[in-house]
């Protein structure tokens, strides 16, 4: 049989007779959202994400491309506002029911953006290469933060809201201190070395951070500072707090990377701004504040007391010279400047690879919001209901294996048990849902625990009708069905038996396929394993 030829998008593609608008998109390379879709599976169209605009003689709507088949002639929209607009409606329509957060109150809060319940979760497996690599990544002086930061992530945790928060930061410094002992950390390895030289003016926090991600991203930073020992404030606090050695051990582990440090370096005295701009491919200034004067004299602009920039892109009037930290405005926490000097390293990064910044995406989150007393008890059915543990060789010491691992075995795991591998959440991203548009009063978190390890919450589930699919073609004795009608419609065993009793052999298959984490196992383990 003759090819059929369509046009999406002003490009000409042929396929076989019986294949799809979807299938000729894929062909070129378009990526139009599918949720409720599998391949294997017959196209429930419940979703709408997958919307195109179809022209046939002069006539044109909307219709799913997963389930229309392609037509000779047709002539196809995919990549326009207008239909982009309409999946985005659709992604909002089904946010509107959804109940769960992607990210955990705790990762969300977080100025760094720790995956905080992931690390946890490895102390508590015991995983610690793991639980290292996730700290030292996303964590720049991780030791010394996690004794000076002001915790904002506890101040988020549900825990709280039973008994206390779980230690977290504690956590953080465990994971952080045996790090410390690596003769170099992985982070630092995963970037092919770029021949760009970033100057940076200030080893303070901020300076000290963007010095760490740009290096992780495989550029060479020079750390410039007026004192002879590097830290800035850091150099200032309390022993107790925080001993001096933590702070040259994590300076150490700075140097084995590759950054090089010079101090004794004044900026506007000893070495020019101008004679950075030469030398470097860009220049930041991070020293901390600034008197006016002085901030005249390097010819940068001035607004109220600190140097004026581009809040989005932290590039002054000259492109390559950027500024961030109390340089700008005054920083009192930690780890905030530490986050800026994150967020200033990015920006550098994009403009020594691309000439150009993009703007910083915050990642999509559907948030429940404040949860009752009810629903916080589920949480706690998955997880230790034991006290808040205190470090038995005192604060000063820390935690050792066995109450670091009890400690985080607390975490509730109100984070997504899909996060990162749910299409919802992927798509929501990419076409900018607005996840309260259409939200109206939550309905109840549920959260069925089934002893086989099968974990099924109903208020993630948009009944796109896979595992119904799945579990038919696997020939489970008493499979899944629809039951109820309406919007009381929801997914369950026959005869009101447990989601688990209708997935007998095909749980690992519908939990891999299913679209928003609706499904689950309890443990992360049983997917590799396809155990029930």
């Amino acid at each position: 049989m003759n090819a059929i030829t369509l046009t999406i998008d002003g490009r000409e593609v042929a396929v076989e007779p019986g294949q799809t608008i979807l299938d000729a998109a894929r062909q070129l390379g378009i990526d139009i959202p599918t949720l409720c879709f599998l391949e294997k599976c017959s196209p429930a169209t419940s979703c709408l994400a997958c919307l195109v605009k179809v022209k046939i003689n002069s006539q044109a709507r909307f219709v799913p491309s997963c389930a229309t088949k392609a037509q000779p002639g047709m002539v196809l929209e995919s990549e326009t506002a207008e239909v982009h607009e309409a999946r985005r409606t659709a992604l909002e329509l089904l946010l509107s029911d959804h109940v769960g957060d992607c990210l955990s109150p705790c990762h969300r809060i977080c100025p760094l953006q720790l995956n905080i319940p992931v690390m946890l979760r490895q102390i508590e497996n015991g995983q610690m290469n793991e639980a290292m690599k996730q700290v030292r990544q996303t964590l720049p002086l991780a030791s010394v933060l996690a004794r000076l930061c002001n915790k904002p992530c506890e101040n988020g945790c549900r825990r709280g809201t039973a008994d206390e928060p779980a230690a977290i930061r504690e956590l953080e410094r465990y994971a952080a201190d045996a790090s410390l002992a690596l003769t170099q950390p992985s982070c630092f390895s995963g970037s092919a070395p770029t021949e760009k030289r970033v100057a940076i003016v200030g080893a303070g926090p901020a300076g000290l951070a963007a010095s760490y991600f740009l290096r992780m991203k495989g550029h060479s930073p020079v750390v410039f500072d007026r004192g002879e020992k590097f830290g800035g404030t850091l150099r200032t606090v309390d022993a107790a707090l925080m001993p001096p050695e933590i702070l040259d051990s994590e300076l150490e582990l700075l140097r084995k990377a590759g950054v090089q440090f010079r101090p004794g370096i004044c900026l506007g005295e000893t070495l020019l701004l101008s004679e950075l701009r030469q030398g470097f491919d860009a220049v930041l200034i991070a020293t901390g504040e600034v008197e006016k004067e002085k901030i005249d004299a390097l010819g940068v602009p001035v607004v109220g007391s600190g140097i004026k920039i581009e809040s989005s892109t932290f590039q002054t009037s000259d492109p390559r010279v950027f500024a961030a930290g109390s340089a700008v405005k005054p920083i009192k926490s930690l780890v905030r400047a530490l986050a800026e000097g994150k967020a200033v390293a990015e920006s550098i990064g994009q403009f020594l690879n691309e000439n150009k910044i993009r703007p910083r995406e915050k990642a999509f989150s559907s948030m429940m919001g404040r949860v009752e007393s009810s629903e916080v008890e589920l949480f706690l059915n998955g997880c230790s209901r034991a006290a808040r543990v205190i470090p038995s060789a005192g604060p000063a010491a820390g935690f050792g294996l066995e109450e670091a691992q009890a400690e985080a075995a607390r975490c509730l795991h109100c984070d997504c048990r899909a996060a990162g591998n749910c299409k919802l959440q992927h798509y929501a991203q990419i076409y900018g849902a607005e996840p309260n548009r259409f939200r109206q009063q939550r309905r109840s978190f549920v959260q069925h625990a089934h002893p086989a390890g099968v974990i099924f919450e109903p208020g993630k589930c948009i009944l796109c009708g896979i595992c119904l699919q799945l579990a038919e073609q696997a020939r489970e004795p008493l499979g899944l069905a629809f039951i109820g009608r309406g919007f009381n419609v929801r997914v369950g065993a026959p005869f009101n038996l447990a989601i688990s009793a209708g997935l007998q052999k095909a749980a690992a298959e519908c939990v891999e396929n299913c679209p928003t984490g609706a499904l689950s196992f309890r443990l992360a383990s049983r997917k590799s394993t396809g155990q029930a």
